[in-house]
This record gives C-alpha cells, sequence and structure tokens, in this order.
C-alpha cells in the first residue's frame, strides 16, 4: 500500500500553532496539490483534531477519523471515525480496492503510522512563514531515513519536497 504523508510545513519545521489552528496560510498552489493528491487516492487518514479543525469530510474522498471516542459515529457514506490501528485500517482499504492512501495529520496520527514504519512517501510544502512555536510533522522519535524524490517550486516562494520513505534508522 502506497502510504502518502502530505503536509504544509513552516521555515522552522510547524504545521500548525495549535490543534484547532485552520490551515489557511498554505496558499493557492498548495491547496491545488493537496486536492489532486488526495482526490487521486480517494481516500485520506486523518486524527480526530484535524477532522474537527476541517468540520466536515472532505468531498469526493472517503474520509477515515482516527479516534479513541467510541462515541463518534457517521451515517456520511464517505466518513468513518474509527480506533483501529494503522495496519488494521490499511488492511480493510486493501479490501476495499484502495491501493493509495494519503494522511493528512496531524503529528499523533503521523507518528502512529511513521512508527509502524507504514509511510512510503512524505509530500511536504515547505511555506515561507515563521511561527516559533506550534505542532511539529511528528511527536516523538523516530529517525526515519529519506531519499530525495523531486523538489519544485508551487507558488512564489512556496517549495514542495517529495521524498520515499527508506527506513527506520
Amino acid at each position: 500500500m502506497d502510504v502518502i504523508l502530505l503536509m504544509a510545513m513552516t521555515l522552522d519545521g510547524k504545521i500548525a500553532r495549535s490543534h484547532s489552528e485552520l490551515i489557511n496560510w498554505t496558499g493557492k498552489q498548495d491547496k491545488q496539490y493537496f486536492v489532486k493528491v488526495t482526490r487521486q487516492a480517494g481516500v485520506v487518514v486523518m486524527g480526530s483534531k484535524t477532522f474537527d479543525t476541517i468540520g466536515h469530510p472532505l468531498p469526493g474522498r472517503k474520509n477515515i477519523v482516527m479516534t479513541r471516542d467510541k462515541t463518534r459515529k457517521s451515517d456520511h457514506k464517505d466518513l468513518v471515525f474509527t480506533d483501529q490501528t494503522p495496519q488494521q485500517i490499511l488492511g480493510d482499504l486493501k479490501l476495499q480496492g484502495f491501493d493509495q492512501v494519503v494522511l493528512i495529520g496531524g503529528s499523533v496520527v503521523n507518528s502512529l503510522f511513521a512508527k509502524e514504519n507504514l509511510i512510503t512517501r512524505i509530500h511536504v510544502t515547505l511555506v515561507p512563514i515563521v511561527f516559533g512555536q506550534g505542532l511539529s510533522l511528528f511527536n516523538t522519535d523516530l529517525g526515519l531515513s529519506l531519499e530525495y524524490e523531486e523538489s519544485r517550486e508551487i507558488g512564489k516562494g512556496h517549495l514542495l519536497l517529495m521524498y520515499k520513505v527508506k527506513n527506520h534508522v
């Protein structure tokens, strides 16, 4: 299963100032890239704080929300709340015919998938701003080894960086 971690990040390595911050600082081209990649995959996985910040399922994609709150339920056909492990989620998605999944945060979910060595690629848009403090891409010690694939400017000063995850070091 191809698991792409897709995030925007400030120059000082932050993905948000807080858990409840709207991601309105990334720029038009980053948002367009996000929509393209997530629609192509057809499924996104996120944590409950990320989902609550967005406030609704992303249209045209299956939305998997990882949560420990067993009371969270959905009647929406493209929204699933689950307490499954990353491995179980990927197994279920494979059975449903998906071969690519996009992780869209936050740092807890990113770390859960990384600790199980399930992330195959990381796409990060580096945004030319500095928060000084906030949430990092991951929330735990990992030691991932990456192999450079590609980079390109997607907006004025916004760099899209693409890496393949080799292994844990």
